[in-house]
């Protein structure tokens, strides 16, 4: 049984609506949505922002409804040149940027008394998520690299050059590297899901709500083809 996490109201809210079945159960503030979506049993939920009430969603997951996988989808800032507007970005790896122990000599994004730098998303669904995209989103590119997450908006250039210089990050947002973490502790695989809302160097710009918009499409029509298919 897949969880999915969405950041989008709207995503949400479109596979609640396809749910057969559904039981709401509500934890931490969190409401959770348990029902079948295409035949497969899932669980739906909206974690709320920033890094504490991702891990929490994930150990609900987990503790309540012994998830086998966890999807995580919502937006991100594009690190990248070649990702446009509206592109997707499948995460490789993750990793908290906003994490600095230096002085305990680590390097800058580790956890202390972390097993590993960054946390590796499942292979196998990233593979099952490109294959899913292309098919349901043609229009879209795929893209597959690191995602970085701290509990801060990131607008300023500076800032973004330092993330692709100290990390290669591929994008940037405030979920996903706490989703891996919990995920990596609790040992279910994961995979995140980020629809890309600006240019790296703001050379392109789309209507936020045109771009909302097509980005809650692009993400449930992935979202259901992945849970069909997982």
């Amino acid at each position: 049984m897949l969880g999915i996490i969405g950041a989008m109201p709207q995503e949400v809210e479109l596979l609640k609506n396809e749910m057969v079945q559904s039981e709401i159960t509500t934890v931490a503030g969190m409401e959770f949505y348990k029902g079948t979506i295409d035949g497969k049993e899932t669980v739906v939920v909206r974690s709320g922002i920033g890094k504490v009430n991702a891990a929490m969603c994930v150990q609900i997951l987990v503790d309540h409804f012994a998830v086998d996988g966890i999807v995580n989808t919502g937006i991100a800032g594009s690190l990248r040149a070649e990702i446009n507007i509206g592109d997707m970005v499948l995460s490789t790896d993750a990793v908290q940027h906003d994490v600095e122990a230096i002085a305990f000599g680590y390097p800058v994004g580790q956890i202390p008394q972390m097993d590993v730098f960054s946390f590796e998303a499942d292979a196998k669904m990233r593979e099952m998520a490109k294959e899913c995209c292309e098919q349901v989103n043609p229009e879209i590119a795929v893209h597959e690299g690191r995602v970085l997450t701290g509990d801060q908006f990131i607008s300023d250039k500076n800032k973004k050059n330092w993330l692709v210089e100290t990390f290669s990050g591929y994008c940037t947002e405030m979920e996903g590297a706490a989703i891996a973490q919990a995920a990596h502790l609790n040992q279910v695989p994961f995979l995140i899901i980020r629809a890309i809302s600006d240019k790296a160097d703001d050379s392109a710009s789309m209507d936020y709500p045109e771009f909302e918009r097509l980005a809650v499409i692009h993400s449930a029509n992935l979202t259901r083809a992945l849970i069909a298919a997982f």
